[in-house]
């Protein structure tokens, strides 16, 4: 068994169950462990968590993780009582099937297992095919449809039931990494600046957006409502160092190599820069990444908000992303509140770093 210690608050979000749209457990976790370090806390519309830190601080620094993962969702039910689906974000149909599950209800969690046709029942050709979503299905055990809507419904959202486990040493692993780790980061990052003796001129506002696997949505909102100066966003990026995986295609990072640094159109050179000098004085590890568009993150969002807003992206680096059984080194997530607290104090009054 590792002897690494895990924090509270990240455990708790990666156990939470929270795909995109239907976020209730993330959110009750945000709000136990930020809300009572916050100046102010706010809900929205879209399901954002919004914690304020100096209220009456300039700039308005923002940071935004999303706490929503991937996730399935109810479509049918078939007289036999099997249940089909439909995916809430970008799954790999090759990992899915076999698969142990749980079904939110309104009357608790609901066990399932993902099937389909067995190997011995299929003929060469279909072998070698990936099934469609709607060759796949969730059987809960029921013998028809009314006994299976007893217990389901229509819409209700579905996760993987496979939880978070230390592998070895500060290497973990868990189904929603992506990016329950991010929203660890902004809260945490609040919850260490409010407890600091160290005079922060920054407007601190962290963001645990919604519904970021289906298009950034709540990221959209919150900086529409925040309006930033600054911003930085959290997600996790591909670690490239395992087998199968072209680095001159999508360069070179590893897990334990510190937090990932972007660089491209979608970046903001003086948050770049500043971040880069952060890791430089912490004097942390850290790794960079070049993106010629806008990133599949909330910055992509947050960067075009009103005005304009300047914008980094942090990445901590990732193993099988989108899988049930994603891999993180714990110590990179560290690395990358340390970088986003010195990042914060780091900022003077009236600095919002346009160039």
């Amino acid at each position: 068994m590792s002897k690494y210690q895990a924090p509270a608050f990240l455990v708790d979000l990666l156990h939470a169950r929270s795909p995109s749209g239907a976020e209730f457990e993330a959110q009750k976790v945000f709000d136990h462990y930020v809300k009572p370090s916050a100046d102010s806390y706010a809900k929205d519309a879209m399901g954002n968590r919004i914690a304020t830190l100096n209220t009456k601080g300039d700039p308005v620094l923002m940071l935004a993780g999303h706490m929503d993962e991937l996730g399935l969702i109810i479509t049918f039910v078939n007289k036999d009582g099997f249940i089909y689906f439909d995916t809430i974000g970008g799954h790999d149909r090759t990992v899915i099937s076999g698969r142990r599950v749980v079904i939110q209800t309104s009357n608790g969690p609901i066990k399932g297992v993902t099937g389909k046709r067995a190997i011995h029942l299929m003929n060469e050709g279909d072998r070698k095919k990936v099934p469609e979503i709607h060759e796949i299905w969730i059987d809960i055990g029921a013998s028809s449809k009314k006994e299976a809507l007893e217990r389901v419904s229509i819409g209700d959202t579905v996760t993987y039931d496979h939880e978070f486990e230390l592998i070895h040493g500060s290497i973990g692993t868990a189904r929603a990494f992506d990016n329950k780790v991010g929203a660890y980061v902004v809260g945490e990052t609040l919850i260490r600046l409010a407890a600091t003796k160290k005079k922060l001129a920054a407007k601190l506002v962290s963001v645990a957006t919604a519904q970021e696997e289906i298009g950034t949505r709540g990221a959209i909102t919150a900086a529409y409502a925040v309006n930033p100066h600054i911003a930085l966003a959290v997600d996790v990026g591909h670690a490239t160092d395992h087998p199968d995986c072209d680095q001159r295609k999508y360069g070179e990072t590893k897990l334990g190599g510190g937090p990932i640094i972007c660089r491209g159109p979608n970046i903001n050179p003086k948050v770049f820069e500043r971040l880069v000098k952060a890791a430089k004085k912490l004097k942390i590890p850290y790794q960079l990444e070049a993106d010629p568009r806008p990133t599949g993150t909330d910055a992509r969002a947050i960067q075009v908000g009103r005005g304009g807003i300047a914008t980094g992206l942090v990445s901590i680096p990732l193993r099988y992303m989108h899988t049930p059984s994603e891999i993180v080194d714990l110590e990179d997530v560290e690395r990358t509140v340390q970088l986003f607290v010195e990042f914060a104090l780091d900022l003077e009054k009236g600095e919002y770093l346009h160039w």
